[in-house]
């Protein structure tokens, strides 16, 4: 039966048909791809002038650094360089987020690569005194995937989990697998976030958190989307959050391993 003739799939969880999910997605990416262009022209008139301002801090910087009495000065010229480089991290940022995105894919255990990144992350962890626990399923499961960009996506969730544990806890990473998906969770046992919070957490610029840029979260979903994937999420106060990323699986690795 044809695509045009089969009934649409519906997620079991969401309730969300799969043919619905998918128009989302193109819209979402078709939109990036435009404003990736705007992005373009605007990130080149922004660079220029914040380059010569900070160079030109730089030099007033080395100018009063022997002159006496100029403490409060030179704190403000400090001020000033970090306030520039914070703008030029958010600029590259979002160049990221908004630009185009070429995938670079290759066929990868995935379970490898994510035992890498718990291998990666976990003095990190550590500092916060934060326990990483690893629930992965027997079989090594193959995903197409561009390697550098999925390893920033689930550094991102891993990231946010911690900052949402402030007094410590527990990050847990599971697989399994559903129909010809791959399911991929990352929970933790944080602050959690009220439903009001759930909608808005993809958008860009979007953030609950002091000093953050609020693009880590929608860098993911973009990530994840540009592979065909699917992001979600489910939270609730005091009682932590758990993100669901879903990837499609090689063509011959077929559902097995159930799925909490």
């Amino acid at each position: 039966m044809s695509r045009s003739q089969s009934s649409p799939q519906t997620d079991v969880k969401t309730g969300v048909s799969t043919d619905t999910r998918e128009s989302e997605r193109e819209f979402r990416l078709h939109q990036l791809a435009k404003l990736g262009e705007l992005a373009g022209g605007l990130a080149h008139e922004l660079k220029n002038p914040l380059s010569t301002i900070k160079l030109n801090l730089q030099l007033l910087q080395e100018d009063i650094a022997s002159v006496p009495d100029l403490d409060t000065s030179r704190a403000r010229v400090q001020t000033l360089r970090r306030e520039v480089d914070r703008l030029h991290q958010t600029l590259d940022s979002f160049l990221k987020f908004a630009g185009r995105i070429e995938l670079d894919r290759q066929t990868v255990h995935v379970n490898s690569i994510i035992r890498d990144m718990i291998d990666f992350f976990n003095p990190q962890a550590a500092a916060h005194q934060v326990r990483v626990y690893a629930s992965l399923t027997d079989e090594d499961l193959k995903v197409s995937l561009d390697i550098n960009l999925f390893k920033q996506a689930l550094l991102n969730m891993m990231l946010n989990a911690v900052q949402a544990m402030p007094s410590g806890g527990d990050l847990i990473i599971r697989t399994g697998v559903h129909d010809s998906t791959l399911i991929l969770d990352v929970s933790d046992t944080g602050v959690g976030m009220p439903p009001s919070q759930l909608p808005r957490l993809f958008e860009a610029f979007y953030t609950t958190k002091k000093g953050g840029t609020g693009l880590g979260l929608a860098t993911t979903r973009r990530i994840i989307e540009e592979h065909g994937g699917h992001v979600s999420v489910q939270s609730e106060p005091g009682r932590g959050t758990n993100f669901r990323l879903e990837l499609p699986l090689r063509a011959q690795e077929k559902a097995s391993v159930p799925v909490n």
